[in-house]
């Protein structure tokens, strides 16, 4: 399974605005540089977080975006499946969908693929963005201290 740019861009831009976090709205193009991402495809990702209830979007010469709730409430989880859909590796799997398979009862693969899905799905809801900062903090720190 592999996340397409969507999922990866938009997890990067939602560390940011953790990393950013205040009442005060990011501009999309400060996130862009920071992160080295193309501000315009950056404007198509943000409104699809925007519609999740992920980030809010404030106008005028000093706005830009702001998360909808702390850090420590968004997910990983949350974030790629607004951007991506199901972690589901195969179709007949997808949550909430009917599968049109006639030995979907019976099916051995099915059981590993619905695995693979809950492994994934797991991880991703088990990360925050504050624990991504926490981790980045943690790094940062490290390279200090070896570099000292």
């Amino acid at each position: 399974m592999k996340l397409s740019t969507r999922g990866r861009y938009g997890v990067k831009a939602m560390f940011d605005l953790a990393l950013n976090f205040s009442d005060e709205p990011v501009p999309i193009k400060s996130i862009a540089e920071r992160q080295g991402l193309s501000e315009a495809y950056l404007e198509q990702l943000m409104a699809v977080l925007r519609k999740a209830g992920l980030v809010k979007s404030i106008r005028g010469a000093q706005g830009g975006y702001v998360l909808s709730d702390s850090p420590d409430k968004i997910t990983v989880g949350d974030i790629i499946r607004s951007l991506e859909g199901s972690m589901a590796p195969v179709d007949c799997v997808i949550e909430d969908e009917e599968t049109d398979c006639e030995k979907a009862e019976y099916c051995v693969t099915r059981l590993v693929w619905e695995r693979i899905r809950d492994s994934i799905n797991r991880v991703i809801d088990s990360i925050t963005l504050q624990d991504m900062i926490d981790d980045y903090r943690r790094l940062h720190q490290l390279k200090a201290e070896k570099e000292s």
